[in-house]
């Protein structure tokens, strides 16, 4: 069987739209999403709580992208340090790659073949899953048990949009620039807080208690198993119209604006809740105008910043590893005192 019938008896992706639920999660994906500047989004949460399923559906949503055909980095023919050169591109959907638990080093990175380079001088480089994630999402589960050598590269290539491999003097780097979505169980362990600052923003997730929507989410998952094309179909232009705001925002994102005033008073809230560094007001900063845009507005509003403020603070407050994470009570009451909120 050829890859073209393999890739049509794909089974379609729960669409976004038809999660109930998990807004906090939503929000924070789709503000990565219109901004990857941000820094991505780690989600803590009960087990079973549909994370895998929000994250792959965020990246099905989102419009293809246009790549160097058989590209291994998914690079943009404009990328390509050789201008002059014409290449055939296609159009793929966004990669979404899930980091393994027991991923080693090289699988994340990539490889050189020292033997090869050295026998037949030329740089043989067997490309890792950062190279696979370029343009897309890389989405590690249980990021927590991860080890944390290997969280602090994701985290730098990240932030740096590059990956870099270095062995025996031989250096290859290439474009690594994806959103990084961690997940992880709070009874399995918190991640150090030096590396939770990273992550732009942090959700928080719960098991639904309520009985009537968790009868409505069984029913959603279970009609969706029974007949998924008719279940996609269902939601289609609900689909269509949250992936054309998605565009829109990232369309409007460089003309957006926030006063100064508001700056002032976010590094203010920052201060007060006594966050290290500025990664808190930066981030803020960005998920406010990500948020104005995705809202069709390109003036910051004292409620843009009230959406998405707790989300990019609440996991930058804690000094003692031992301390749990603060549920966002005390971002919010700080909050409204700079922002004198009554």
């Amino acid at each position: 069987m050829n890859n073209q019938n393999l890739k049509r008896i794909n089974t379609p992706i729960f669409p976004f739209t038809a999660i109930v639920g998990q807004e906090e999660m939503k929000l924070a994906l789709e503000l990565n999403v219109i901004d990857p500047k941000i820094g991505g989004v780690m989600i803590m949460g009960d087990r079973g709580t549909g994370k895998s399923t929000t994250i792959r559906a965020i990246a099905d949503l989102l419009p293809e992208i246009e790549v160097i055909k058989d590209d291994p980095f998914n690079r943009h023919p404009t990328e390509n340090i050789n201008t002059t050169e014409k290449f055939e591109t296609e159009y793929i959907k966004i990669p979404m790659v899930d980091l393994p638990l027991g991923a080693t080093e090289d699988r994340v990175c990539g490889t050189i073949d020292i033997e090869k380079a050295l026998t037949e001088g030329i740089k043989a480089f067997e490309p890792g899953l950062l190279a696979k994630a370029n343009r897309g999402i890389l989405y590690v589960d249980e990021v927590n048990l991860l080890d944390d050598h290997l969280v602090d590269i994701l985290l730098d290539s990240a932030a740096s949009g590059w990956n870099t491999v270095e062995r025996e003097g031989i250096s290859i780097r290439h474009p690594a620039q994806f959103v990084l979505v961690g997940s992880g169980n709070p009874e399995e362990g918190e991640l150090r807080p030096q590396l939770l600052d990273r992550f732009g923003m942090h959700a928080e997730i719960r098991t639904v208690k309520d009985p009537n929507l968790r009868v409505k989410i069984v029913e959603e998952r279970t009609l969706f198993d029974l007949d998924p094309y008719v279940w996609v179909d269902k939601y289609k232009d609900q689909q269509d119209s949250l992936k054309q705001k998605i565009i829109d925002a990232q369309n409007i994102l460089d003309e957006t604006e926030m006063p100064y005033e508001f700056r002032v008073k976010i590094s203010k809230v920052c201060s007060e809740l006594d966050v290290d560094g500025l990664r808190g007001d930066i981030v803020t900063n960005r998920a406010a105008k990500a948020y104005t845009a995705f809202q069709g507005n390109k003036n910051v509003l004292l409620e843009d910043i009230e959406k998405i403020i707790v989300l990019c603070l609440r996991h930058r407050l804690r000094k003692d590893p031992l301390e749990s994470i603060d549920s966002g009570y005390k971002v919010k009451k700080v909050f409204e005192e700079i922002f004198e909120i009554v």
